[in-house]
Order: C-alpha cells, then structure tokens, then sequence
C-alpha cells in the first residue's frame, strides 16, 4: 500500500521510456481481438500450451516439481495427485481456470487473496490464511551466510495493510483514474512486500498479476505464459524487486524498476502472440503449426524431449511423425538412433555454393 499512500501514483512522473512500453501495450490491447478471430485450432492449442507452463513455471520457481510424465495428465487431464508437490500443481491448476473462467465477476479482496491461496497451497496446514509468524526475504549463497534481502510487514500489521492495499488499489483504478498497468504494478509490488503468507506469496503474485490485467482487458495470458517469462528472467526478477523495495516502508522506494520489468515482460508476451498468431497458414493443422514454430526457434540441436517441453499440448507421436516428414522434405536431420536422439535444422547452400543460414520451417 506504501506505493499508493500520498497521491504518490497520482503525482507519478511517467519517464519517456515507460511511456514507449505503456503505448506498445495499448496498441497490442488493440489488436488483440484482431489475432483472437484468426485461427480457433490454434489459439486452443497455444492456451492448452500457456496452461501447462504457467502450472509448471509458477511452481518451479518456489522449488516445486513434478515428473515430466505426470505434467500434462495432472493440468489437462483428471489425474489424481499422488503426492504434496502434485497437490500443489494441481492447486495452480484450480486457481488458474478460477482466474480464466470468472475473472469479471471477481473483485480483489483480502477473502480472493486467501481463495487463491488456499488454491495453490492445497495440502498445507494453513492454507488460505495470513501468516501467524512475522517474516522475512532470505538470500541463500552459495558458501557465504544468507542475508536478510527485506523485512516483510508484521504479521499482526498484515491483515490491515492487504485490507488498504486492496482499497486503495480499486480507488486508484476507479477514482484516480491512475494508468491500469501502472496501478497493477504497484498493486503485486505492494503485495510482495507485504508478503502476507507464510509460504505460496510469489504464485500468488502471479495469478494476482494475470486476473487484474484480465481484468483491464489484457488477455494475453490466455495464450502466452506470463510465468515462464518471469522464469525465464527470475534474475532480473529478483534484482528489481530489491531495488524497488529498499525503503518500501517509509514510502520513498523507487517503483520504477518494478514497473519497467513488469511491463516488458508484458509486452514481450504480446510480440509472442502476435508472431505465433500472425504466422497461422490455414492450410496447416495449429498443433502442426506449434511445432513448426518451436523448431524454427531452436538454437543448434533439440530432440524430441524439448520439443514436448515446448509443445506441452501435442503428443510425441504427432512430433515424431511430423519430425520423420521434415526429414523426407530435407528441412532437418537426424544425429543419432532412438528416442533420446538429436535433431538440427539443416543448412542449405546456395548455387554458387555460399552458406545461406539454416533452412526455414515453411
């Protein structure tokens, strides 16, 4: 709430810089039901593929994982979780199809909080509730002693600062008229540096992040994990939270760096929707298609292992038989025999012999 108090988003000095990220966005926004009507195959194929790694992402990051096998069936399927780390995909899992299915009719209160929660922290003995003990931000070092990186609101402050977060958050939306993706970032910092829950806080965060931006029309998400660019980028992550969490509790932090990350990660979410929606040739199946693209994307060798992990909607029968048709058509080669073996795009020469780069998955 510290973000908020004192007009300060009111009185917030928007940098050239951000105002570029805050245009591109409103411009994808714009577009979006543009790449929504295009292709229905493919667009289910792309949320199946969001659907699982946002699942897998947003635990991983919290040390959370799961056999690759048992992936798939426990978020697109109906299998029962045999065990703690399953309960908690599951969990996400539940959480995310709330956020898909009602995010209209939601209001982001301290009781959606707790929902959310108890959600993805199926299993834990205090799940859906504040945290009890007061708690703090640890780096872990590898051979050095951990540091304490910040220390989070009491826990006896706490219900009381998710109860003005969540106040000032709709006021600023609805009465400040303050920007919406400036009011969402400094709505998941604040709650980050509450950290309200003994343990779950950063998957919270993010299906915080993904129902409010639902909720302002930026429905990217559906089809482009916003967990896995957060993963993928966990350092610069960590490194502008710190920054933009020094002196949080006095009101004179800096919300810049929080704010420019999460709007990049938006807008880098958008340009992969527009690419994959953008290259649909209707002649082509959307799983087809989906892998195309993943092969085209690959750098040096990939087998069929990343392909799935890229592809988490098709199966690996799809993908060997789409593999065995690109080999007849020499767009790639194989490097070994079996399963586990390795692929690479191959590299075409022109007619005076000249190397022209890797051949295009067309």
């Amino acid at each position: 709430m510290m973000t908020f108090r004192n007009h300060r988003l009111r009185d917030f000095a928007v940098p050239m810089s951000t105002n570029w990220l805050l245009n591109d966005l409103a411009e994808a926004k714009g577009k979006q039901e543009l790449y929504t009507r295009q292709s229905p195959q493919l667009l289910k194929a792309l949320r199946e593929m969001a659907l699982v790694q946002s699942v897998e992402s947003s635990n991983r990051i919290e040390g959370v994982t799961v056999a690759p096998g048992r992936l798939r069936p426990l978020v697109l399927g109906h299998a029962r979780p045999k065990d703690r780390s399953e309960q908690e995909i599951a969990g996400y899992r539940s959480a995310l199809n709330l956020i898909h299915t009602e995010a209209a009719e939601l209001q982001i209160t301290p009781d959606l909080l707790r929902r959310l929660h108890r959600l993805c922290q199926e299993g834990s003995g205090d799940a859906g509730q504040f945290k009890k003990m007061d708690n703090e931000v640890i780096e872990l070092r590898p051979g050095a002693a951990p540091i304490i990186r910040f220390k989070c609101v009491t826990a006896k402050a706490t219900p009381a600062a998710v109860d003005e977060l969540c106040l000032v958050y709709r006021h600023a939306i609805d009465q400040d008229h303050i920007p919406p993706l400036v009011a969402i970032g400094a709505l998941v910092l604040d709650f980050l540096c509450i950290h309200p829950f003994r343990d779950g806080n950063g998957r919270v965060s993010r299906l915080l992040t993904l129902l409010a931006l639902y909720q302002q029309g930026y429905e990217v998400g559906r089809y482009i994990s916003l967990e896995r660019l957060v993963e993928e980028a966990k350092e610069d992550y960590y490194r502008v939270l710190q920054q933009s969490s020094q002196r949080w509790h006095d009101g004179k932090h800096d919300f810049l760096p929080w704010l420019n990350h999460f709007l990049a990660i938006s807008r880098r979410a958008y340009g992969e929707f527009e690419q994959r929606a953008g290259e649909v040739k209707s002649k082509r199946g959307a799983k087809t298609e989906l892998v195309e693209l993943a092969i085209e994307a690959a750098t040096g060798e990939f087998g069929i292992t990343d392909l799935e992990r890229a592809c988490p909607g098709v199966s690996r029968d799809m993908i060997r038989l789409l593999l065995r048709d690109l080999k007849s058509a020499g767009r790639i080669e194989c490097l070994g025999r079996g399963p586990g073996a390795k692929w690479r795009k191959r590299v075409i020469l022109s007619k005076e012999g000249k190397k022209e780069g890797n051949n295009p998955i067309e």
